[in-house]
């Protein structure tokens, strides 16, 4: 039997990597007052392979997947959001320089995480209107292919 799963208690996490081009499985920080994940469903492209022989219907092959570009978690914009912002950044660059990358887990609880390697971008401002809660879009660029795998340590 199914057991439906709740979204309560995600959480999302980053890590740099420990090795070049290997995903960590250690070592993931958690990015606080994140409040809405947009889908992350790879959709392939379809390429039709119809031969002009064919009289009722289109014939179709997957091609490259696509994740639609930046990644945007809708944040609570507030001083301990900014000062884990600025420290996942701080260690990117360190990462970066040392020719390693970062990966985001998407912690799922009673179910596997969700792994994605990214590049993380600089916060903007998110706008703002009266009397709401201060909001901001915190973005990622991914750089690879996701995958589903066991929860980090």
């Amino acid at each position: 039997m199914a057991i439906e799963l709740s979204t309560a208690g995600i959480l999302v996490k980053y890590a740099v990597e420990g090795t070049a081009g290997t995903r960590p499985t250690t070592g993931y920080v958690a990015i606080p007052g994140v409040k809405s994940i947009p889908e992350l469903n790879p959709e392939p492209n379809m390429l039709q392979v119809t031969p002009l022989s064919e009289t009722a219907f289109h014939r179709y092959i997957s091609g490259l997947k696509d994740l639609g570009g930046a990644i945007g978690l809708t944040v609570n914009h507030y001083s301990d959001f900014t000062t884990a912002w600025s420290t996942m950044m701080t260690a990117y660059s360190t990462a970066k320089a040392a020719g390693k990358g970062m990966w985001i887990e998407i912690y799922i609880p009673d179910a596997q995480s969700f792994y994605i390697p990214v590049i993380p971008n600089d916060l903007g401002f998110g706008g703002a209107d009266v009397d709401a809660v201060l909001e901001n879009v915190a973005y990622f660029t991914p750089t690879g292919t996701p995958v589903w795998a066991a929860h980090s340590s």
